[in-house]
């Protein structure tokens, strides 16, 4: 967690909201709607997982956000 001051805690909030909204990340997060959705109606348990849009399939949080061991500096 970042400690920012009041000021700054809105102005990243802003950030990211206008990040979240883009075209791009708008499908992804629609099609990890979908995929999670139709995953749990097959029975399947989606507990701590994450779905990565590169590999297509899914993931531990762990493994997805941090680029499966290698650091997301070289994205």
């Amino acid at each position: 967690m970042q400690k920012l001051s009041p000021r700054a805690r809105r102005a990243k909030a802003k950030r990211d909201l206008l990040a979240a909204k883009t075209p791009n990340r708008r499908a992804k997060k629609a099609e990890n709607q979908r995929l999670r959705r139709a995953r749990v109606k097959a029975g399947s348990s989606v507990e701590g997982l994450d779905y990565d849009h590169k590999d297509k399939k899914f993931k531990s949080v762990k493994a997805n956000r941090g680029n499966d061991g290698k650091g997301t500096k070289n994205e």
